[in-house]
């Protein structure tokens, strides 16, 4: 563990000057990219930012693995539902779930101030919602749902709500999913577990722990068939629970 925090002092600071670079680098190129070409040009835009960002999380020994996702239908509405131990859980799940254009339901705070996030959040088809305007955050997930029905795009939703510092599973929240399959009824469930991301940040944001192994397993499709939402994310609970350690 000393040696762990050693590591963690010097590697940290060259984590985040790499990650910072590339999302102030990204800012620019994905202006360009929604100006010059629209959304698909956008898009690879912003699959190549979160490739990089990945490669960031080297720069601290961490690997990262990403396993299960080669049965899914591409060309369908998928909703992805995933553990959620901290922000290092995006940029992985944005770039290896590329090929179904994955969406994601964010607070509407993280649409300001932040280079190359920010204009993601407002360009990129997601979800912004105000948690504290039920209106809002209702009237932004249907929209998204309209979005995955007529383009075939897919989300990834987090029902635990906030962030499991412990990596323990929170109790998982409905509305979100059921509020999307009144627009997608035939949306693929699948749940993703998510193992070891808890453990970069469990010192903080600042210094970061290296050398875990972040690994990202995509479980079976849930069969929604005459099931409430409830009774899916019930489901969805417990085959995470298995996974999770």
């Amino acid at each position: 563990m000393i040696l762990r925090r050693f590591f963690s002092i010097l590697f940290s600071p060259i984590h985040h000057l790499f990650f910072g670079l590339t999302l102030c680098v990204f800012q620019p190129i994905q202006w360009l990219s929604l100006k010059l070409g629209g959304y698909s040009t956008h898009k690879k835009s912003v699959d190549l930012l979160n490739f990089f960002l990945v490669c960031t999380y080297y720069l601290l020994g961490l690997r990262v693995s990403f396993k299960g996702n080669k049965k899914l239908p591409l060309g369908k509405s998928i909703i992805f539902v995933s553990n959620h131990q901290s922000m290092y859980d995006v940029p992985a799940l944005i770039w290896f779930l590329r090929k179904y254009h994955a969406k994601f339901i964010s607070k509407i705070e993280l649409t300001k101030n932040i280079p190359s996030i920010s204009f993601n959040l407002k360009n990129g088809g997601g979800a912004n919602i105000n948690r504290k305007d039920a209106r809002q955050a209702i009237s932004e997930i249907l929209k998204l749902g309209e979005r995955m029905r007529d383009k075939n795009w897919s989300v990834v939703i987090f029902p635990e709500g906030t962030r499991a510092k412990n990596g323990k599973l929170k109790d998982f929240q409905a509305g979100g999913v059921a509020t999307l399959l009144k627009k997608v009824p035939q949306a693929l469930v699948v749940p993703i577990a998510i193992n070891n991301s808890w453990k970069v940040v469990q010192n903080g944001s600042i210094l970061l722990m290296p050398g875990y192994h972040l690994l990202f397993t995509v479980l079976d499709a849930i069969d929604t068939e005459s099931k409430t939402a409830d009774e899916i994310l019930i489901e969805a609970k417990e085959a995470i629970g298995k996974v999770v350690y």
